[in-house]
């Protein structure tokens, strides 16, 4: 059952019968007391629960849940006293503002469970919505309220962190029920004073009282609905996400007061409810997306293809025999899925004239080790500086680059179109990502590039790639017949990266499931291969990899660290996954500190292979 669901037909029902008792109090046909009284009295109907699974809990659980009932009915009474002072739309904002914040604030310092990164963005959206809502209000009105509102606030918060803590430890109906016997005890204790007393039975002896007894039933049952949904979200979800809905009821209330109690709003106060309104939206939405996101199922047994990207550049950058690089990863990682990149300014140092060897090399290898080939192809291809221009291209306009770089593409295909270890094509690199040091493109570059490659080998596959976490993909998803995107957990971004060192995207495995389902929806296909091309497995700091010191790489990418990343690439739901840096593992595991390249090694019982 999805917590959203019931937290917004709860905050609705909750809404319109706040709206209700303010009618009732402002006919003054019941004290705050009064009706704190009877409100805990009514959680007797908790009784009708027990037959469907109460059973015995620990008397630590079972006290835990009967304080937080108790609590729970002094924070209403603080709630309704705040209500009798004000109107329905405002006396209540200043504890919608509040509570989950203080509901965080509690639950950080007594639950075990916290909410995600995810959950903070919509829990953000909604508070703000409450804050906004608050602050749009007369001074003196705030003040007149506030040291109610706030005790009320605290009183939910220390509430909802002790139901949610007996729920995390016993039976919904189990911990339901000692909770409203907790509300039941409070306000029996409200009989023993002689004073409050009195309050009760003289005012159930009133006419007007009397004559209002079955309105004020029959909303404080459909209040009680709206009360145990609100239980059941606390259940499911973390409390304070749950608190943060109470904007969605502050809405409402503020419709409803607006239709049917004929309270005015206008200028500032009404364009700032207009705008809580809007974030409150946002941040349901927000929700609901991450909420579907987190539910999409992932195939725990599906099989998985592993593979690894080599760059002959790159081990040559550190210092490396890039022959024997790429011989330990055939031979000793076993690797049968490998990407390779070919460099246009390796490639082609003098115009028309090719130099295939480092090439045809690493082709006869990977022949002979019986691997499949990813070979890319472009202007843009693997490893900075992302664009690989010749020197006698670089003062080229685009049309002339554009021009010879099409007449390098089809010198390339019809040397290799009969090689039957290049399983499939890849046009160039992440080339709709704003990353690294490039020209200018001409209009439709990918597409002709694209053109020409099929029209020379149309019997091979055309992967195109994005970046994963900012990349757009849809317009690269369109024109290949996969799609590939990378995943990096670490980056050190130049803006920042100096005052605040290496990041970590606070993205859940689910953002990655969200964007493909979006893409696919928009590109209108559910069939074409999508998989993992770059799958970080090397820091990325503020200096080159192999000036970094053994504290910095521990640091910022520990052997740990990666193993982590594979059990977050995992979880994304991919079935192919090709990891970055076998240049980088190599060089560790000569130098003395192997653990890199044993994970890799021992990745998975097919090591490596398809």
């Amino acid at each position: 059952m999805n917590w959203i669901i019931v937290s917004v037909i709860a905050q609705i029902i909750l809404g319109t019968s706040a709206v209700f008792d303010k009618m009732l109090l402002k006919k003054g046909v019941f004290d705050p007391l009064v009706y704190t009284f009877w409100l805990g009295i009514l959680d007797l109907l908790a009784l009708a629960l027990v037959p469907f699974g109460f059973h015995g809990i620990p008397f630590l659980v079972g006290m835990e849940a009967f304080v937080g009932g108790i609590v729970f009915i002094c924070a209403m009474f603080y709630l309704f006293a705040s209500l009798h002072k004000s109107e329905a739309s405002k006396s209540l904002l200043f504890i919608g503002a509040l509570t989950p914040l203080t509901t965080l604030f509690a639950g950080y310092v007594w639950l075990e469970t916290q909410i995600s990164i995810a959950d903070y963005i919509g829990f953000f959206f909604l508070v703000i919505g409450g804050i906004i809502l608050f602050f749009v209000e007369e001074k003196h009105l705030r003040l007149r309220v506030g040291f109610l509102a706030l005790a009320s606030a605290i009183f939910f918060a220390i509430s909802n962190v002790l139901t949610k803590s007996a729920f995390d430890q016993a039976s919904f109906v189990t911990g339901f029920f000692w909770v409203k016997m907790g509300g039941v005890a409070c306000a029996l204790a409200f009989l023993a004073f002689p004073a409050w007393r009195a309050r009760i039975f003289s005012s159930s002896r009133k006419k007007d009282t009397q004559e209002h007894h079955a309105p004020y039933v029959l909303n404080r049952v459909y209040a009680a609905t709206g009360s145990l949904l609100v239980s059941v979200a606390i259940f499911l979800a973390h409390p304070a996400l749950v608190e943060a809905m109470q904007g969605l009821k502050y809405v409402v209330i503020f419709l409803a007061s607006w239709f049917f109690l004929h309270e005015h709003f206008r200028g500032k106060v009404l364009a700032g409810k207009l705008a809580a309104m809007c974030a409150v939206g946002a941040g349901l939405t927000w929700l609901a997306v991450a909420s579907y996101a987190g539910n999409i199922p992932v195939d725990a047994n599906r099989y998985i293809t592993w593979g690894v990207t080599f760059s002959q550049k790159a081990s040559r950058g550190l210092g490396l025999d890039w022959h024997e690089n790429f011989r330990a990863i055939t031979n000793d990682l076993r690797a049968r899925n490998i990407r390779l990149a070919m460099y246009w300014d390796e490639t082609e140092k003098t115009r028309g004239t090719y130099d295939f060897t480092d090439t045809d090399w690493l082709l006869d290898e990977s022949a002979r080790a019986h691997a499949k080939i990813t070979l890319a192809i472009g202007m843009k291809a693997p490893r900075w500086p992302e664009c690989h221009i010749p020197d006698w291209a670089r003062d080229f306009t685009a049309q002339e680059r554009e021009s010879a770089l099409l007449g390098y593409l089809k010198a390339i295909v019809e040397r290799y179109r009969s090689n039957s270890v290049i399983a499939l094509w890849q046009v160039e690199n992440e080339p709709y990502l704003a990353f690294g040091e490039c020209p200018h493109r001409g209009e439709q570059f990918l597409e002709n590039e694209i053109a020409l490659v099929k029209s020379l080998d149309p019997s091979r596959p055309v992967l195109t790639t994005d970046g994963g976490e900012f990349g757009r993909w849809y317009k690269a998803a369109r024109q290949g017949d996969m799609f590939g995107t990378t995943m990096y957990r670490k980056v050190y971004p130049r803006v920042i990266g100096p005052t605040f060192g290496a990041i970590e995207y606070p993205l859940a495995p689910s953002y990655f499931k969200l964007k493909e389902k979006i893409v696919r929806r928009v590109i209108g296909d559910d069939t074409k291969p999508f998989l993992v091309i770059e799958l970080q497995g090397e820091p990325w700091g503020d200096k080159p990899i192999q000036e970094m010191s053994d504290e910095e790489v521990r640091e910022n990418f520990s052997p740990e660290y990666f193993k982590d990343v594979i059990r977050y690439a995992k979880e994304t739901g991919f079935s192919e996954y090709y990891l970055w840096g076998s240049e980088w593992w190599y060089w560790q595991k000569i130098y003395g500190d192997p653990r890199y390249w044993d994970i890799v090694r021992n990745l998975s019982s097919n090591r490596l292979e398809p």
